[in-house]
């Protein structure tokens, strides 16, 4: 999608033409950790704004009036692509259809994992060029991809680069912005390296199979999910497998998920031995939004997979 570059208005003072410079764009952002990369890219030129109210279904927002309206007063979105927020691309469709929208997922050098409730095993591949870049032609690509924190560093260059042909004035600023950022999210990945290591072959089970991405980052074993897919409930043909899955895999702790029903797990864990760890926030939908938030989000869940894999 081209961008359009408004050229510097000239303000007359004094009998002397000034310059002035172009203002940031307004930018949009469908869900908190791609809200947390474009704080961080920004820092004090400007604040994006979140679509997704705290809490609330990635998957299945409603929109409010409050936010239709900031979308249509964008000037840049950064989203995820319509696999995590379809939503979001009816109303770009409806409401914004000029407004440049840059779908992360689509973007060249994104590691795509490809989810197995589709029937193939999980995969890695750097995304080429042959792809759609608007983000509609990702078949069965997990859209999660933001908990491989390669693809959060690769984002941030993405967005620096959509912010500075935005606002060629300050493109200096996000381009140091982005350094910095991408080596506070590389020290962050090392530090969860070695603590999740020990306990790399500890298999355990998910709410839903959201964690590919992160199982995949740190080499991390995930004997099974719940529900394998956002918006597909088990069923009991399902749930009987899985049950086979715990006790062949040697599963040593099962994790609810916030915002979702914990009741499955409970019953999942009838007799198995299983431990339940704390609720584990894929999105980041219970934690504060802001530029320091996927730090926390990533932080938060390598914390809550070790303190259960750990024990014993």
């Amino acid at each position: 999608m081209q961008f359009r570059v408004l050229p510097a208005l000239t303000l007359v003072l004094g009998g002397v033409a000034q310059p002035v410079l172009a203002a940031p764009p307004s930018v949009v952002t469908d869900i908190p950790p791609v809200h947390a990369l474009a704080a961080m890219v920004m820092g004090d030129l400007g604040s994006p704004a979140l679509l997704l109210e705290r809490g609330a279904n990635a998957h299945h927002y409603q929109m409010r009036p409050a936010d239709a309206q900031t979308l249509q007063e964008a000037g840049l979105v950064f989203w995820i692509g319509p696999g995590m927020t379809p939503w979001l691309e009816r109303a770009l469709q409806g409401i914004a259809p000029d407004t440049p929208a840059i779908a992360l997922l689509a973007a060249d050098g994104t590691v795509e994992r490809h989810g197995a409730e589709e029937g193939e095993e999980g995969h890695d591949h750097d995304h080429d060029h042959d792809h759609d870049h608007d983000g509609h032609d990702h078949g069965d690509v997990d859209p999660h991809a933001w908990l491989d924190p390669a693809n959060a560093r690769t984002w941030l260059a993405v967005i620096s680069g959509a912010l500075s042909q935005a606002d060629p004035e300050n493109a200096e600023t996000y381009a140091a912005n982005a350094a910095a950022a991408d080596q506070r999210i590389a020290a962050l990945d090392a530090e969860l390296a070695a603590l999740l290591a020990p306990v790399s072959d500890r298999p355990f089970v998910v709410a839903h199979d959201a964690y590919g991405y992160f199982a995949d980052h740190y080499g991390l074993r995930v004997a099974g999910a719940v529900a394998l897919g956002d918006a597909t409930a088990p069923d009991a043909h399902h749930l009987s497998e899985l049950r086979d899955t715990i006790a062949q895999s040697g599963a040593v702790c099962i994790f609810p998920e916030a915002g979702h029903d914990p009741r499955l797990i409970n019953v999942l864990t009838e007799g198995t031995g299983l431990r339940v760890g704390a609720p584990l926030d894929p999105s980041g939908s219970s934690l504060d939004p802001g530029a320091g938030h996927y730090e926390v989000l990533m932080r938060t869940l390598g914390e809550n997979l070790h303190a259960c894999l750990a024990q014993g």
